[in-house]
């Protein structure tokens, strides 16, 4: 008899779940015991502020910081040479000493130009560093702490990285 519920369902494979129905009568089945899993303590990706420089003094910011900081214009470039910090306070394009912010990539982020900052005080920056605790002050300066700066993974797996490390460069 279970060689010919065999057959059966081999003939009719195309609606396997009618074979499972007719195999599976007089069986009980468990209870499904879900757990649901946390998402952790990590923010997504683009969901938080997210800010790099480059060795060219290119400052850039997704789109959330700009948004966070209300969609200034421009930005007043600030450091802070005690605490080894940079700050960018929103202003206007029409206010003295004011950076603009220019567009930057297709999602909205922005790109403020600060390489006098670098050549002023003497910064050295040799590859992209990434910002992770950039926070924006009380103030609404967007704060970004050098000493806790690291280096992009972007700029880490880089090609012509890559291609240096081979060559022994």
């Amino acid at each position: 008899m279970i060689g010919l519920k065999l057959v059966h369902c081999l003939f009719y494979a195309t609606v396997a779940y009618l074979c499972y129905i007719r195999f599976s009568e007089g069986y009980e089945y468990m209870k499904r015991n879900w757990a649901e899993i946390p998402r952790g303590d990590k923010r997504a990706q683009w969901a938080g502020i997210y800010v790099t420089m480059n060795s060219k003094g290119m400052i850039v910011m997704n789109r959330a910081a700009h948004e966070r900081m209300d969609l200034p214009t421009a930005f007043l470039l600030l450091y802070d040479r005690a605490n080894n910090t940079i700050g960018l306070k929103p202003t206007s394009v029409s206010m003295r000493n004011g950076y603009p912010a220019h567009k930057s990539g297709r999602h909205g982020g922005r790109r403020v130009s600060a390489y006098r900052l670098l050549k002023e005080y003497g910064l050295v920056v040799k590859e992209t560093l990434e910002f992770p605790d950039a926070e924006i002050d009380e103030d609404g300066i967007l704060v970004l702490n050098l000493r806790t700066a690291k280096i992009s993974n972007r700029a880490l797996r880089h090609p012509r990285r890559r291609k240096n490390a081979l060559i022994g460069v």
